[in-house]
């Protein structure tokens, strides 16, 4: 048996997404949030194994069946080339063997460079990513799964699930490793 179930945050809660689901593996602290800043930002690429078997193990069982493909939320391209990787493309190759399905980078493109997130209060960080990202053709009447490390406001995967809807996605969910839960107000 998994974790508890962790109740929504009083934004998601209370706001229409364009998700049709979401999974997160666990809450963002403590050695996780270590392992993913060393994962992300330190360059520890073996760190994928471990993190994309954890979100596996932890949300494979809850996920809907029929999912056509991971598509990994992609980086503005001075950030990969920075980084070296996309921790996003890592972590759904590995959760893709999981689950059988392929990973789709491809699919979905960042249109156009925006600011790291992680100082930008939640509109901030809407207003940044919105349009920012643009799909293909490909992902016409298939149930996409998005792939991320971690799950903060959701300002980014529900910009790209708008994207891929806007395509003509028929079904859209999300899965990170971590998720910051946030204090009812």
């Amino acid at each position: 048996m998994g974790p508890p179930a962790v109740s929504p945050c009083a934004t998601c809660a209370t706001t229409a997404l364009p998700l049709d689901y979401a999974r997160s593996a666990a809450v963002y602290e403590g050695e996780l949030r270590e392992a993913l800043h060393a994962f992300k930002f330190a360059g520890r690429r073996a760190l994928a194994r471990p993190l994309g078997d954890l979100a596996a193990e932890q949300c494979v069982a809850s996920l809907p069946d029929g999912i056509d493909a991971l598509i990994p939320v992609p980086l503005a391209r001075e950030r990969e080339r920075e980084r070296g990787f996309n921790q996003a493309t890592l972590l759904a190759r590995r959760i893709g063997r999981w689950l059988d399905v392929p990973t789709r980078p491809g699919w979905l493109a960042r249109t156009r460079s925006t600011r790291p997130q992680s100082d930008l209060s939640a509109a901030e960080r809407r207003a940044n990513v919105r349009g920012a990202f643009r799909a293909s053709d490909h992902v016409a009447g298939r149930h996409l799964l998005l792939v991320d490390d971690v799950l903060t406001t959701g300002a980014t995967l529900h910009a790209c699930a708008r994207a891929l809807r806007a395509a003509g996605a028929r079904r859209v969910g999300g899965l990170t490793v971590a998720r910051v839960v946030h204090a009812a107000v």
